[in-house]
């Protein structure tokens, strides 16, 4: 044997942090801010190692240190699906490019569990499909999930008790898509079951969904309808909720949000069952926002939209970030920041948006 490989051998491990014991140098980090990750990942090679490891993120999901980011998914002029995540330094916030989706599917079902995000089925060449493709959010990998029993487009989709829902999105036609027009995911066993639904409900084309009140609410063309996923029952969506209900929303603190046509964004009062204008916005935002899509950054709200570029060429993705709150009986907005976070080739648009706590 060498004597430099012997020196090598017997050169002892180095710390996370000098005359600190590894597990205490974790939790010490761990409590990093996620903004100042990279200037962190600097320091040394021990801690560049740490934070792309399992053992970082669970340690910082045990300490409540996460920090919700936000993905979006675009879609080009060339109809090719492109993935950002929002990269926040000190300094600027801006949308940073990440490993596409494999599969090009058009109208697939997106769900957030953990720290992965699912793409459920939608269609490659007209045909749907039953395929499910996971990204792991931490290393941002991609790696195929269990098949659905039967393939879907524009399905809706929500996560009730650690399990996620998918509805609609096929024609019954026969058997096979009749009986599982519904299904559900159980992660842990990594394979799909049925949910038993009315022919009644089986609408094909489902425009949005939410998981309010731990029911699935899922928009279909003629009115909506909800799978409360622990005793089984369905019912139709209120008329209210059904009338006020606009494109891509989200739930934060128990307020569904959406954007309206008419330029404002409102919010669905569980309780009260109403529709009420989120106010303070008028200040901050500008009057209309194209392809709004919306996300819960942890009891924030987040919302995306497109404006086009000045050049006439190009298009850009703006972001805000709003802190909401009910006042009174009234839903108030204050908006944190809002900017341009990306330029893209005129003609792309808004396809989904993401919150990962990490």
């Amino acid at each position: 044997m060498s004597s430099s490989s012997s020196e090598s051998e017997s050169e002892p491990a180095k710390s996370l942090i000098p005359s600190l014991p590894d597990d205490v140098a974790l939790n010490c980090l761990a409590r990093v801010p996620r903004p100042h990750h990279p200037v962190l990942s600097l320091v040394s090679k021990p801690i560049h190692s740490l934070l792309s490891s399992p053992l970082f993120f669970h340690a910082r999901s045990l300490l409540n240190s996460t920090h919700h980011n936000l993905y979006l998914t675009l879609r080009s002029r060339a109809s090719t699906l492109l993935w950002f995540t929002l990269h926040r330094t000190p300094t600027r916030i801006l949308l940073v490019p990440i490993p596409s989706h494999p599969s090009p599917a058009l109208g697939s079902a997106y769900a957030v569990l953990g720290t992965t995000i699912y793409v459920i089925g939608g269609s490659i060449n007209d045909v749907p499909s039953s395929h499910v493709w996971l990204l792991d959010c931490r290393f941002h990998r991609w790696r195929r999930g269990p098949s659905m029993r039967v393939g879907r487009e524009f399905a809706a989709s929500g996560v009730v008790d650690g399990k996620i829902y998918v509805i609609g999105g096929c024609v019954a036609d026969n058997w096979a898509r009749s009986a599982n027009w519904a299904e559900v995911l159980d992660p842990a066993a990594e394979k799909w079951e049925r949910v038993a639904s009315p022919v009644e409900v089986r609408e094909k084309w489902m425009h949005a969904s939410a998981v309010v009140d731990g029911k699935v609410y899922a928009m279909a063309d003629r009115g909506g309808i909800a799978l409360d996923p622990r005793s089984g029952a369905w019912e139709s969506v209120g008329t209210e909720l059904d009338l006020g209900w606009r494109g891509r929303a989200c739930m934060v603190d128990d307020i569904l949000y959406c954007y309206d046509y008419l330029g404002k964004i409102k919010g669905f009062d569980v309780k009260s069952g109403v529709w009420k204008e989120l106010k303070g916005l008028h200040k901050g935002l500008p009057r209309f926002l194209c392809g709004a899509t919306m996300a819960d950054a942890g009891g924030r709200l987040v919302v995306v939209w497109e404006c086009g570029g000045g050049n006439g060429k190009d298009m850009e993705i703006w972001c805000a970030e709003i802190q909401v709150s009910k006042k009174s009986d009234e839903l108030w907005g204050e908006v944190d920041w809002f900017q341009k976070v990306l330029s893209i080739p005129k003609g792309s648009s808004i396809v989904q948006c993401s919150s990962v706590a990490l």
